[in-house]
């Protein structure tokens, strides 16, 4: 029986899968075209070919002006024929087309022809094509014609010509603002379409006016509109009156919000969930308000349409962040949702649980969420974890339930960041509850006998150093950490053997044995490990040459490192042996630029909109540490993004600068990273002259000159500039290096007293919109663009001028946004004439964007792109726009 149903499924997807469109060219249909020419009229054939033409226009590929014009003008002969399909389709094609001025006026005559006609529907797509197309002086003389139609008796009419004055109130808002009274009369229409576009445009009419909107809310909300779709509307804009108006919870009359409670007691769900969701987004609101939409909601939880289901627990997910208690009720109708096979709605149902639950519930909620956390993705898995984490410690006398369910899926199958995440928050609660120390370490010890990511087995390794001595029984951790040494790699094996010394040096009673584990490792055949043995056995068995008390063993073992480990590893390798031996007071505390070059690691993916930026952490923290160590510069704030070194001099020069930029939210800190080449020379006071006077917005502020550059030793210099705050600012800067150069005697190493002051030209420097934008990967495109906001969605369309290919537009737009491209989006195919690129990062302020691009590139390589835009913040998607229009 099952073959057959594997066969059928196949079938399907081969069907699924085939298009009519496969493998049209432009030029193959631009023949076909000329069947518009034919004196009896093929109306099939011709709908047909006009198909084509749509779906590679929608595909993004361009018609040159030559191409564009004889199509236009061949569709334009089908107004001569009577069938209406094909009449629609002629519609489309002149709304696509988008003719210029000279043409509108071949087909304008036409069109009011059929904006006259006794058949709706011409008269319908007529008002569309002609408000799509037409300019400010033609509307004038058909504004009488649209007037009609919004009063029109025919709902179809009467919506087109509604809409079409929304779409024109952006172009032409005088004109539109004078259909005020012909609109207002729509708002009464009995046809749901028509009131719900006639109350759309009436407010964007007046939404610049506040008394206005509030007067427009006052009289609607009395019963006059029974629109389903107008009234969800009417909500929006009654939640948006109360949130400017202040505070709902206040005495006496608040007409707005009695308007929303009503709301919830409407025929229709969508009014019932859209009043519901208004109210909980109600700032201020009390438990006492949200009980009615929690009421609602609840009811909602137990629908048969999984819409209903994914609506209500999405919200009440939102709302149990502010207001736990209030969802506490709807707890019971949640846990049935944990096994809905929508495995979205029993992701929500289970984080929302683990926000509300109780400590009674927790035992029955572990085994609820078992089963269903291998069918969902890593992204919400961290996020359930996170919530456990977050419950164990809100009831920390059920660690062991809690804990237990971390370790069984710390085994299962999953990614870096899932199993980080799991040790993360099993750490978390070894620190915070005393009591699930031991067992927390254990299921430590467990994981890493199979973990596949050094980091982890090594961050592991150091935490049971100093966790694990203090339990009560350390000797069983020391099997776990041996087995270390002989399975893993070299990495793994060095830290291990540090976590054996720790042992040793916290626990006297075995240190007999820790003696003999660690002679066994001298003859391991990695040199890390060799030496590591070495150093802990010498320092243990407390013969003075490195450490004399045991209180000097454990801070050796245990203290921080006080210089930076990029300073020491260069002054060990710039050591000569002799009888002094190596002071490690004399390495510099001063982080050198050279290691601070950020190299994007191969091969490694991030997950998660969280994800930490392009470059080692290590770097990134690092360069924070260096500048808020810096006076000057200590009053800046958090440091937001540190670009990658700029070269500012050619290979092989006499002085060898590159320069990171800084980016504060008011501030740009440049640091130049200089080395002298030349052995005969000292460089003294050295400073770099910043021209600014081709970026505006920045003002010098601050600058740190570097008092010595010997020769081959980099060193720093630091400008700093004001901008204004939150702004992302651009410019051109100009530098000139200054310095007291000075003659070295190459016998002696000595410089002259005396120096020349001189001057060393560098490159301009350019602070660019990309700057402002860290590159952070999203795992899943299509469920973060969902999860925004579709109301700080921005489109619209530019041309990029002629390109060689694809691959250059679309490597020049990832260059000039600065954002991360996702699965693999950037790679563009060979001979591809249309491609979408997916890109992800965060704007300054931490503000997540996510991009979508579509490009298109026609025979004449010309390229043309249409951007969509969604961030957590709609003015910073208007931002990318004018960024993209500006470059």
């Amino acid at each position: 029986m099952a073959q057959p149903l594997v066969k059928k499924d196949d079938d399907r997807d081969d069907e699924a899968d085939y298009s009519p469109f496969l493998g049209i060219e432009k030029g193959a249909v631009l023949q076909e075209a000329r069947v518009f020419n034919d004196p009896q009229l093929d109306a099939r054939r011709c709908s047909q070919v006009i198909t084509k033409l749509l779906y590679l226009l929608n595909q993004g590929e361009t018609f040159t002006k030559v191409e564009a014009t004889e199509v236009f003008f061949a569709v334009t002969k089908l107004f001569q024929s009577r069938d209406i399909g094909l009449r629609r389709m002629v519609y489309l094609m002149i709304k696509e087309l988008s003719p210029s001025a000279d043409e509108v006026i071949i087909v304008t005559s036409s069109l009011m022809k059929d904006m006259n006609s006794k058949t709706d529907m011409y008269r319908a797509n007529a008002i569309r094509v002609l408000c799509r197309i037409t300019d400010g002086t033609l509307l004038t003389q058909i504004e009488r014609y649209l007037k009609q139609a919004i009063v029109d008796k025919n709902p179809v009419v009467a919506s087109a010509a509604l809409v079409s004055g929304i779409h024109l109130l952006q172009t032409n808002p005088e004109i539109v603002k004078r259909w005020s009274n012909e609109v207002q009369e729509a708002v009464q229409s009995r046809a749901a379409l028509v009131q719900f576009h006639a109350l759309a445009l009436l407010h964007q009419i007046r939404q610049n006016d506040r008394l206005a909107v509030s007067k427009l809310v006052t009289s609607l909300t009395r019963g006059t509109v029974r629109s389903p779709l107008a009234q969800c509307l009417l909500i929006r804009y009654t939640s948006q009156v109360i949130r400017e108006s202040g505070n709902i919870s206040q005495t006496g009359d608040r007409p707005f919000y009695d308007y929303l409670e009503s709301c919830l007691r409407h025929k229709a769900e969508m009014v019932i969930f859209e009043a519901a969701k208004a109210i909980t987004e109600l700032s201020g609101v009390t438990n006492r308000e949200l009980t009615p939409a929690i009421t609602v909601l609840q009811l909602f939880l137990s629908s048969s349409k999984p819409v209903l289901r994914f609506a209500a627990v999405r919200t009440l997910n939102k709302v149990a962040m502010t207001h736990p208690m209030a969802v506490t009720n709807c707890n019971i109708d949640m846990e049935s949702l944990i096994s809905d096979p929508n495995r979205s709605i029993a992701t929500l149902a289970i984080t929302t649980l683990l926000k509300t639950g109780n400590e009674s519930s927790v035992d029955r909620l572990m085994k609820q969420i078992t089963n269903f956390m291998s069918d969902i993705a890593d992204e919400f898995k961290i996020v359930v974890v996170e919530a456990i984490r977050s419950l164990c410690l809100k009831f920390p006398l059920k660690y062991r339930s809690l804990m237990n369910f971390l370790s069984n899926i710390l085994r299962e199958e999953g990614g870096f960041e899932y199993k980080k995440a799991i040790v993360d928050s099993i750490v978390i609660l070894i620190r915070d509850i005393p009591d699930a120390k031991e067992s927390g370490l254990l299921h430590l010890c467990e994981f890493i006998e199979d973990c596949e990511f050094t980091y982890l087995s090594t961050q592991i390794l150091h935490f049971l150093g100093i966790e694990g001595p203090k339990t009560s029984d350390p000797s069983k951790y020391i099997r776990y950490i041996y087995n270390r040494v002989h399975l893993e790699n070299a990495t793994v094996r060095a830290s291990a053997v540090s976590t054996l010394a720790k042992f040793g040096a916290l626990v006297d009673s075995l240190k007999p044995r820790i003696f003999i584990l660690l002679r066994r490792c001298l003859f391991d055949s990695d040199d890390e490990v060799r030496d590591r043995a070495t150093l802990y056995l010498n320092t243990l068995e407390g013969d003075g040459s490195i450490v004399e008390t045991d209180e000097e063993v454990k801070d050796f073992l245990f203290g921080s490192l006080e210089v930076p480990l990029a300073n020491l590893e260069t002054s060990l390798k710039n050591y000569e042996p002799s009888e002094e031996p190596f002071d490690i007071n004399s390495v510099p505390k001063e982080i050198k630029s050279q290691p601070l070059a950020e190299k994007k690691a191969p091969g490694k993916k991030q997950t998660g909109l969280g994800a930490p930026p392009s470059g080692p952490p290590s770097t990134v923290d690092a360069y924070d540490k260096l500048l808020s160590s810096i006076p000057e510069f200590s009053s800046f704030g958090n440091l937001f993004k540190s670009s990658p070194p700029v070269e500012l001099t050619e290979a092989e020069t006499e002085y060898a600068v590159n320069v990171v930029k800084h980016i504060f939210d008011g501030h740009v800190v440049f640091q130049y990273n200089c080395t002298n080449t030349i052995p005969e020379q000292l460089l003294e006071n050295v400073t770099v002259l910043v021209d600014a006077s081709e970026a505006e917005d920045f003002n010098e502020v601050a600058s740190k000159p570097l008092r010595a550059l010997p020769y081959d030793t980099p060193g720093q210099t630091f400008v700093a500039f004001e901008k204004p705050e939150g702004v992302s600012a651009v410019g051109k800067f100009s530098n000139m290096l200054r310095f007291i150069v000075k003659e070295v005697d190459p016998s002696t190493g000595e410089a002259d007293e005396d120096g020349v002051e001189d001057e060393y030209q560098l490159e301009d420097l350019e602070v660019v919109a990309a700057d402002y934008m860290l590159k952070v990967l999203v795992s899943n495109f299509r469920n973060a663009w969902e999860s925004m906001d579709p109301d700080s969605e921005q489109v619209d369309e530019y041309g990029l001028g002629p390109r060689e290919n694809l691959t250059e537009a679309v490597n020049a737009v990832i260059s000039l946004l600065g954002m991360q491209p996702c699965e693999g989006s950037e790679v563009v195919p060979n001979n591809s004439r249309s491609h979408t690129c997916l890109l992800s990062g965060v704007y300054m302020g931490n503000v997540k964007v996510l991009v979508r691009l579509s490009f298109g590139i026609d025979s004449s390589k010309e390229v043309a792109m249409k951007l969509a835009v969604r961030s957590d913040d709609i003015s910073i998607s208007s931002a990318i726009h004018d960024i993209v229009a500006s470059g």
